[in-house]
């Protein structure tokens, strides 16, 4: 075991959080992160946040405030129409926009296009830093974090073979992750996944989504359960 922030975490414990798309895995994936922070975790890794017609500027930089919080994904408004996606770094705080109805892109999503090569900059980075031990980080302001989040293993996000390279090198790394995935997709990126010893895979659904985060917790912390 691992002891973080005065904490036990179990050092190499995989969660997938899957679930129908409006099941909740944004809120309970961003309940855990709350509650993990405030038993002192450090959670690193990425996280995507849709963009809707209300807040398309909402990727703009965040104020050196709001990059001290570093808070999670905010949930798309129910009724309002997707038009992009950001990226978010969970250590840094650093967000942008990589998806838009305003991109011309190969890789489409609907109408939304999508940049792969901006997604790298943030998402993938934000997975490798994750990835890395206190003694690989050259640069004096790095610091290691206790625990890798991915969000999500989607059909957007597996167009990047950089983002396929670095989810495999978490599933690796010596350390407790959580990923999200997408429920129906036959990537093999995610088959692969579900296929793993090492992997507990748990639903999330409307009616277990306020509990499902106190489970996840106590995974995280080493009960058996």
């Amino acid at each position: 075991m691992l002891v973080r922030g005065g904490v036990s975490v179990v050092s190499d414990i995989k969660i997938g959080i899957t679930g129908l798309p409006g099941s909740g895995k944004t809120y309970a994936l961003l309940r855990v992160i709350d509650m993990l922070r405030e038993e002192g975790i450090v959670v690193g890794g990425m996280i995507n946040e849709p963009v809707d017609e209300a807040r398309e500027a909402s990727a703009e930089e965040p104020s050196e405030e709001v990059k001290e919080k570093v808070p999670g994904p905010r949930v798309s408004v129910k009724g309002k129409r997707k038009v992009g996606f950001t990226v978010r770094d969970l250590m840094t705080g650093e967000c942008v926009q990589f998806a838009s109805t305003d991109i011309e892109s190969k890789v489409m999503v609907g109408k939304i296009g999508v940049d792969l090569n901006t997604f790298e900059q943030v998402g993938v980075k934000a997975i490798k830093n994750a990835c890395r031990k206190a003694e690989e980080g050259v640069e004096p302001d790095f610091q290691e974090c206790d625990l890798i989040v991915i969000d999500e293993v989607g059909k957007m996000e597996v167009e990047s073979e950089a983002f396929v390279e670095a989810v495999k090198e978490a599933l690796d790394a010596e350390k407790p992750m959580i990923i999200t995935l997408h429920k129906k997709s036959r990537n093999p990126l995610l088959q692969d996944i579900r296929r793993r010893d090492d992997v507990r895979i748990l639903e999330v659904t409307p009616t277990n989504r306020n509990i499902l985060p106190y489970k996840v917790v106590r995974l995280i912390n080493g009960e058996n359960i």
